[in-house]
């Protein structure tokens, strides 16, 4: 049972509204203006506050902070019988928890009325603790697995040296903040860090951006102007996406790399250069080079020492940990204090595959802090497809809970096509490059393994086709 005030100046609606709550199991007080609601409400601490915006003398929105400072835990549902889009806004910035029109639809208030004035039971939170801690430092790198362990080592080890450093991972597992720890730890902590992405530019205004250029160099060269290396001089130079240079310009990188040296377009001669090179991909360069797609010379040139960053479905020990910094920096970001998250919500977020990594958890926990109407995250906010797969995760893992090398093989075959989709977002098209089959013999292994989609799921590919083996 909650207690509950309706501040409304409609007699009639307020009583009716009053009966019908009651009858419902909740406590219910009544007031027509806001001076009124005040009182009542600093009498009976209501739970929820039902008020509505259109009134004699003070409105609903200029009560509002008060009501909110004065209730400061109580949940607050405005009504109103206008439909403008500026008083809604100017609500729920104001801190109102719901927004609902009249005339009112019972089964929408109490739709409401039960998300809102129903708090988590005691154990049903859990509560984050301190996410204030490292909104300071978004450079922070966290995690308490073996393999992010092994990560923290080897920077430590190679960051003193000058030796080049290539970092593996998939897109989003923080490739760029492993080349920063190890700039910042290294032998010129205060010297540039220069990022470039070898993805988002042309090959023609790569190597301009990459090199410079000279005055006159090319058409629209108007003014000298320094490239990349010439301004990590001193310092580090992070290149992001490597597998993705042209022929050419892994020629270049390499005379960088052999000679320390390079030449801006239009120069006469070369300029040298001290800049640590730091690169990384989300591509298997070994295949690269295999398929003449990357020179192999190169290759070895860059991964003097790897580092390879695990995806976050295979660190979950660490979600919590990165749940809390992250938090902590969407806090001050958005200027909000979200400091706890319900265990449902984190079963759901320890069930999801993360195809995105840690940015895709980092997005998802900003349009929660966004969307969230206090300082608990709950599971409401989280999109259909997360909480879906949660509740299809069964109990037991694939080969009933026993070791790998006890699985059948068709125990095998069902995890193998199960990581795929979720690899590829129950992409088909994907899915069956990868696993080697066609659309048909994909749908029919789906159905015998008994595997779901989450919804939302792609569904995009080439078209159907023939399998001979099939």
């Amino acid at each position: 049972m909650s207690t509950i005030l309706i501040v409304d100046d409609d007699i009639a609606g307020c009583r009716t509204l009053q009966l019908h709550l009651q009858t419902q199991g909740h406590r219910v007080d009544i007031a027509h203006s806001v001076d009124d609601g005040l009182r009542v409400a600093q009498r009976s601490r209501p739970d929820l506050i039902i008020l509505d915006i259109r009134m004699p003398g003070k409105s609903g929105l200029e009560g509002l902070p008060e009501f909110k400072s004065t209730q400061p835990s109580c949940k607050i549902i405005m009504i109103t019988a206008f439909h403008d889009m500026e008083s809604t806004i100017e609500a729920m910035q104001q801190g109102a928890d719901e927004y609902i029109h009249k005339p009112i639809d019972i089964d929408e208030l109490e739709a409401a009325i039960e998300k809102l004035a129903t708090t988590p039971e005691d154990g049903d939170e859990l509560v984050v603790t301190n996410p204030q801690q490292s909104a300071a430092d978004p450079l922070t790198m966290v995690g308490r697995s073996r393999a992010m362990k092994e990560v923290f080592k080897t920077i430590g080890r190679v960051a003193r040296s000058p030796a080049t450093v290539l970092i593996t991972g998939e897109s989003g597992t923080g490739k760029e903040l492993v080349a920063r720890a190890i700039h910042r730890s290294g032998m010129h902590p205060d010297g540039p860090f220069v990022a470039v992405n070898c993805a988002a530019l042309v090959e023609t205004l790569l190597e301009s951006d990459m090199f410079g250029h000279e005055k006159g160099a090319f058409t629209g060269a108007v003014n000298r102007q320094y490239g990349k290396f010439a301004l990590a001089n001193g310092g580090t130079i992070f290149l992001d996406e490597v597998g993705e240079l042209s022929p050419s310009m892994q020629a270049k990188l390499l005379r960088v790399l052999q000679y320390k040296e390079f030449t801006p377009l239009g120069a006469s001669a070369p300029v040298t250069t001290d800049a640590r090179v730091i690169t990384a991909t989300n591509q298997d360069l070994s295949e690269q080079v295999k398929g003449d797609r990357f020179r192999e010379d190169l290759f070895y040139r860059l991964q003097v020492v790897t580092i390879h960053l695990p995806p976050l479905r295979e660190r979950k020990e660490d979600l919590m940990d990165l749940i809390q910094t992250l938090l902590g920096r969407i806090n001050k970001e958005l200027r909000r204090n979200v400091s706890h998250i319900t265990k449902d919500v984190v079963e759901c977020l320890e069930h999801y595959h993360w195809p995105g990594n840690i940015r895709e958890l980092e997005n998802l926990l900003m349009k929660c802090v966004a969307l969230s109407s206090g300082d608990t995250l709950t599971r409401d906010l989280l999109p259909d497809y997360i909480c879906h797969r949660a509740a299809t995760a069964g109990p037991t893992p694939p080969g009933n809970g026993k070791p790998m090398e006890e699985w059948s093989l068709e125990e095998m075959e069902r995890a193998h096509v199960q990581r795929v989709l979720d690899a590829t977002g129950w992409h088909k098209g994907r899915a069956c490059e990868i696993l080697g089959v066609s659309r048909p013999r994909l749908r029919r292994m789906i159905n015998q393994f008994e595997l779901i989609a989450p919804s939302g799921a792609e569904e995009n590919g080439p078209p159907d086709k023939t399998d001979p083996k099939d």
